[in-house]
């Protein structure tokens, strides 16, 4: 039987696990015998994130955690009215004040507290027209969600293209081409150089964690993980900690300039950066993010570069590759073809690059605020429609009514 979850946005996944997925999910041979058997509308929800929405309503024959509470009805009901009911705002408040624990991330709802809630449940003929109604109407607003998540998919591809053909033919449609060399990266600029990266640029790979500090004077220092290393940005609203020797600061510290590469992870995450401005002071970098440090070539060119098509290109074929996941090696990278215009066409190319990308990060941004509205829009119509805010007993179908 599959494995499955809730998730606290799209309730019970009803997608049965790989073998990886079930080996991570089941670490033990007898944790398996544990789980709890689910059946077709029973009511499930994890009782660590019950007070953030995660329940879910089964619809296959499956087994859940043990950290997992199944509810099965007594009473012929529609178990998704009651999920959709559980997700909203006052109902979550309520879960809040009955589930126990220090923290929030602590907070756990059990059976006894759950079965006590208080519930308003309409006659099944009026959940079936609700969840008639609900579903005539999401479904427009996924409609117009996926429009826009598909506007945002064509927006990262037009950025990358405009990135990659700039870096590597310039701005000039007319100027004489030559061959560049490198098979799969044909010609450029005749003017322009072609180098490795190894001939402009240094790499220093970062600190791994867990290595034992015991009895050695030690001091705290932040640093920087994969996933604070996005691509052009970092994130740095979440930095870790580490204990490090006094004499590793200056073998790990990052400096200002410095073109942050990511080692590995998904595959989307292969050699993504961003450029180090000093941001944090005394910052250091795991061994999953090097630090390119360029001497001959400009901070700025050298991100571009590395975030084109062709790097990332060139960085998946010289990846060690697994399920999902690719990793590249700091000898590999020295390795790649960089070009290198003249330095005041680069400037004129960044500029170039700096105006194309913020119209597309505008567009970009009004397509996220709109996915935001939709989603609260849907949010209010379900917890309006399943707390009887309106009345949808004579709503009619759309096909019925024409």
């Amino acid at each position: 039987m599959p494995v499955l979850s809730v998730s606290i946005h799209d309730g019970v996944s009803d997608r049965e696990l790989d073998e990886n997925e079930l080996e991570r999910k089941v670490t033990r041979s007898d944790d398996r015998a544990k789980y709890k058997a689910v059946a077709p509308g029973d009511l499930t929800y994890n009782m660590m994130r019950a007070w953030q929405g995660g329940f879910g309503t089964v619809t296959v024959y499956g087994m859940v955690s043990p950290a997992y509470v199944v509810a099965r009805p007594m009473r012929d009901f529609l178990t998704s009215h009651i999920e959709m009911l559980l997700r909203t705002p006052m109902a979550i408040s309520e879960i809040r004040r009955y589930s126990r624990g220090i923290t929030d991330f602590r907070l756990r709802l059990y059976w006894e507290d759950f079965k006590g809630l208080q519930i308003a449940l309409p006659p099944l003929a009026e959940q079936l027209a609700i969840a008639s109604f609900l579903g005539r109407e999401t479904d427009k607003i996924d409609s117009l969600i996926a429009e826009q998540e598909m506007l945002l998919a064509l927006l990262a591809e037009k950025r990358q293209a405009t990135i990659s053909h700039v870096v590597t033919r310039g701005l000039n449609p007319n100027v004489t081409m030559k061959d560049s060399g490198v098979a799969w990266l044909g010609e450029v600029p005749a003017h322009w150089e072609v180098t490795r990266l190894k001939f402009v640029a240094s790499v220093q790979t970062g600190i791994a964690k867990g290595k034992d500090t015991t009895g050695k004077a030690t001091i705290t220092v932040p640093y920087l993980r994969v996933a604070n290393v996005q691509d052009g940005f970092l994130a740095l609203d979440d930095i870790a900690m580490i204990d490090i020797e006094p004499e590793q600061l200056e073998r790990y510290r990052l400096l200002p300039g410095d073109v942050l590469m990511n080692e590995g992870g998904d595959f989307d995450k292969l050699g993504r950066g961003a450029i180090w401005y000093g941001e944090i002071h005394d910052c250091i970098h795991q061994n999953h993010v090097f630090a390119v440090r360029p001497h001959g070539v400009d901070a700025r060119w050298l991100n571009q570069i590395t975030s084109s098509q062709y790097a990332q290109f060139y960085f998946m074929g010289r990846s060690k590759q697994s399920t999902n996941l690719a990793s590249i090696s700091s000898s590999n990278i020295m390795e790649l073809p960089v070009l290198i215009p003249p330095p005041e066409e680069q400037g004129t190319i960044l500029t170039f690059i700096d105006a194309e990308t913020a119209k597309l990060d505008n567009l970009k941004a009004a397509a996220i605020h709109t996915i935001e509205l939709l989603k609260e829009r849907r949010s209010a119509l379900i917890a309006a429609a399943v707390t009887g805010k309106i009345d949808v007993r004579e709503a009619v179908p759309e096909e019925l009514a024409a």
